[in-house]
Formats: C-alpha cells, structure tokens, sequence
C-alpha cells in the first residue's frame, strides 16, 4: 500500500523525514483535548523503563494516521518484562500519556514502571500491595505507571486529569502516576 515514486522514496518516509524535523518547533497545545480532537499534526511518545534498560522515543502519528510500527514498538515496549509477554496497548492510552506529557513541557522521557501486566503478574503484585486492581487495565493493555524526575506526582496527575480520557490515579508515597483509557475518574493523593 506504501506509494513509492520514482525516486524510490514513499511518502510515508517523507512524511516522517519532515516528521522529525518539525519535532523540535511543533507547538505546545494549551489544553490535551484540543491536542486528542488532533490539533496536532505529530503525536510523539518517549518513555524509559528501569527494569529494561530500554529508551524510547518514537512518532506514533502523523496527520491524522497511526504509524503501525510504532505502536507495535510501542507494544513491545510496554509489555510484562517479568514474563516477556506482549499486548497490543490500547492507542487511546498512547494519546492520553503523549497529551499529558506536551501539558507538561518538557522533553525528559517517561519512567515506565509498569504497563502491560500478564495475569500471573497482576496476581503476584496483588498479593503484595493491597493497590492493585484484581481486574487491572494493565491486564488489558489500556494503562500506564508512569514517572518523571522533573515534574512532581501532582503536576504529572493535573496534566493527566486535564486530557478528560480516562482514569487518573495519583501514588503520591510511590512517586508515580496511573494513566489509562477507561472510564474518566480520579483517585489518590
């Protein structure tokens, strides 16, 4: 389906090269609703997981357009690192994080500390905390803990709780932030 002309070029890797250049001069949307409707021409995710090692930094959307292999790196990314397993994570979930990071202003990736959880993971963490969801979005690949060093749990909670996607839970003694597509709530202190 990619159209390649007769350069040998696609337009998608067009749209990409400019992509990353307009990274760095795309605007700060005022508000994360305007940002979901698509006020956006890029959607852009950075993120670091502690457990992994990994980085990154990826356009998952352009003009309108998902970007099948990065929301499948995206996937990857997130998966259950205790068992290796990956699921497709929800892209609604994507949104929420990417507009809530742009509220925030800064380019320090996220610290992911737990996105996609298998069952046996889900059941272990809920044996030792008593803050873990039985039937967890986590198990379902439509949620985020998510952390930054420059930012506090209740800045990071406000930019969350401003893009109205889903639910927003504040870990103030856990020094994270949950994020996820379900239904608009909040919690936590």
């Amino acid at each position: 389906m990619t159209e390649i002309s007769s350069t040998g070029i696609s337009r998608r890797g067009v749209l990409l090269a400019f992509a990353a250049t307009a990274v760095a001069a795309a605007p700060t949307f005022s508000n994360a609703a305007g940002f979901l409707r698509g006020a956006g021409d890029i959607r852009r995710i950075r993120l670091v997981s502690p457990r992994t090692g990994e980085r990154l930094d990826t356009i998952y959307w352009i003009e309108g357009d998902y970007l099948k292999e990065a929301v499948r790196e995206i996937s990857l990314f997130m998966r259950d690192w205790r068992t290796n397993q990956v699921k497709n994570i929800d892209i609604r979930t994507i949104d929420i994080m990417a507009a809530s990071h742009n509220l925030l202003d800064v380019s320090e990736p996220y610290t992911l500390l737990s996105g996609y959880r298998s069952a046996q993971t889900n059941a272990m963490l809920r044996s030792r905390s008593n803050g873990v969801a039985r039937n967890s979005l986590h198990m379902v690949g439509e949620a985020a803990d998510l952390r930054l060093g420059s930012r506090s749990v209740s800045q990071i909670y406000r930019a969350g709780v401003a893009c109205g996607g889903g639910g927003v839970g504040r870990y103030s003694g856990s020094n994270f932030v949950h994020m996820d597509c379900g239904p608009v709530r909040t919690w936590g202190r």
